[in-house]
This record gives C-alpha cells, sequence and structure tokens, in this order.
C-alpha cells in the first residue's frame, strides 16, 4: 500500500517545481474562478434547454429498461412527472455540455502547468467525456437491463411490481453515474503518475490489491450471482487498470527524465 507521507511529500515536490512559472494573486485567482463558474453555468443552461425540447423522448430512453421488461414507472407524487421532465434535462444539458465545462476547467488550471504540459487539453476532454460515456454505455446496456430482469422477475417474481418514479432514478442514476465515473480510472492514473504521486512499478507491484477491489465492485454491480457474470462485469474495469498501468508508464517523470538524460 502507498505510504500517505510519501504522497504527500511527491506532491509538494510537484507543487515546488512549478514555482518559476508566472504567478497569480490570490484576487486573480478568485476572479479567474468566478469567470469559469460563470461560463460554465451558461453552458449548463444553455444544455438544459436543448435537453429540455428532447425531455420527452429522454423520460422514454430511461424508463426503455422497465418497458422492455413489460413494467412501467407509478407517480406516487403529484409533482413525480414534472421532477423526471427536470430531471432528465438537468442530466441531458450536463451532458451536452461536459466538453465546455472541462474546457473552462482546462483553462482555470493551465497558468499552473507548463507549456509543453498544455497540449493534453484535447486528449484530456475526449478521454474523460469518451470514457465516461462508455461506462455509461455499458452501464444503459449491459447492468441496467440484466439487473430489471433479475431484480423483478427472478427474486420479485412472487411480488407485484410499484416501482415510483423517484425510486427509479436514483436506481438508475447510481447504475450509470457509477459506471461513467469507475470508467475514469485511467484519466485518475494518469495525473497520480503525471505528478510523480504513484509509479507503473508501485501499480504493477499491488495489481493483486486492484483486482481484488475491481472483484468487489463487479459484485455489487452485477445483478447475477454466478462467477462466470462477475467476471464478464470485472473485464472491462481490469482492461481498464491495465491500460492505466501503460499510461502511467508513459507520463511518470522518471521515464521523462531518463529520456532527457539520453538526449
Amino acid at each position: 500500500m502507498v505510504d500517505p507521507a510519501e504522497a504527500i511529500s511527491k506532491a509538494r515536490d510537484a507543487v515546488t517545481q512549478r514555482a518559476d512559472l508566472p504567478g497569480m494573486s490570490l484576487m486573480e485567482h478568485l476572479e479567474e474562478l468566478r469567470r469559469r463558474i460563470v461560463h460554465s453555468a451558461i453552458y449548463l443552461g444553455v444544455g438544459f434547454a436543448v435537453a429540455w425540447v428532447f425531455h420527452d423522448k429522454l423520460v422514454d430512453f430511461i424508463q426503455a429498461p422497465l418497458k422492455n421488461d413489460g413494467k412501467s414507472l407509478n407517480m406516487i407524487h403529484p409533482m413525480d412527472g414534472m421532477n423526471l421532465a427536470i430531471y432528465v434535462s438537468l442530466v441531458g444539458g450536463a451532458i451536452l455540455a461536459a466538453p465546455f465545462i472541462l474546457f473552462q476547467v482546462w483553462l482555470f488550471i493551465a497558468p499552473g502547468l507548463y507549456q509543453k504540459e498544455r497540449r493534453f487539453v484535447v486528449p484530456f476532454m475526449l478521454a474523460t467525456v469518451g470514457l465516461f460515456l462508455a461506462g455509461a454505455y455499458f452501464g444503459y446496456y449491459w447492468v441496467l437491463p440484466s439487473a430489471v430482469h433479475i431484480l423483478l422477475d427472478v427474486f420479485g417474481k412472487q411480488f407485484t411490481s410499484v416501482i415510483s418514479i423517484d425510486e427509479y432514478r436514483g436506481f438508475f442514476l447510481s447504475i450509470i453515474l457509477g459506471l461513467g465515473i469507475s470508467f475514469e480510472l485511467p484519466v485518475l492514473i494518469f495525473f497520480l503518475a503525471r505528478f510523480g504521486i504513484v509509479s507503473p512499478r508501485f501499480l504493477w507491484k499491488n495489481i493483486r490489491y486492484a483486482i481484488l477491489a475491481i472483484f468487489l465492485v463487479a459484485g455489487i454491480i452485477c445483478p447475477m450471482p454466478d462467477p462466470v457474470s462477475m467476471c464478464i462485469y470485472a473485464l472491462p474495469l481490469l482492461s481498464l487498470y491495465l491500460i492505466g498501468i501503460a499510461v502511467a508508464w508513459w507520463v511518470h517523470p522518471s521515464r521523462r527524465k531518463s529520456q532527457e538524460a539520453a538526449q
């Protein structure tokens, strides 16, 4: 396991190495932060407005796994229908606005990066959005239909299904958002390795712990109890971890220093 003191020391060294970069005062940082937040809010508002035009189709989209299983949502409160329309529009708008919001985040942190590090802006945005959408796709077309079938038709076959809008909304979000975030593992490893907090050697040495954690996550999200199904769900996450090791080897400071010494 990683030593917390060593990780903090490496992070402090990474920050210290940037002392020669052009500085900004506290008020300038706050003004820049305010500007990026305002721009992000505008992009989110525009995305929400666009998604609201298609909110009926978005509602049908999130209900599809239930309808394909012969089930439907039930209103418990008079405002449930309106709340769901607002919810799907907000989530859809956030997805539409995500590239623009990520660009605002990049603009905020760019002054603290070297010029050669700023070339990662396009790969960063493509990887972040692409991996999240890949995780959401996997959750929607693989995990969610299986979960609905197993929970309602196998374990719930002796009962009458009354699925409320509010409860299903939380269930849907937990699967889609959870897998979308889980698929960001290579991006997380990229930043940890870039600042020297973890190394490819460390990641490979502790791969057994990573496999254990991945199978624990797969056991939680997998609706089917058999080991084969669990392995199918764990395979994408394990593949992402291995990709993360390759990314760590590519960007780790020790490799860059060896290349500079060779030149």
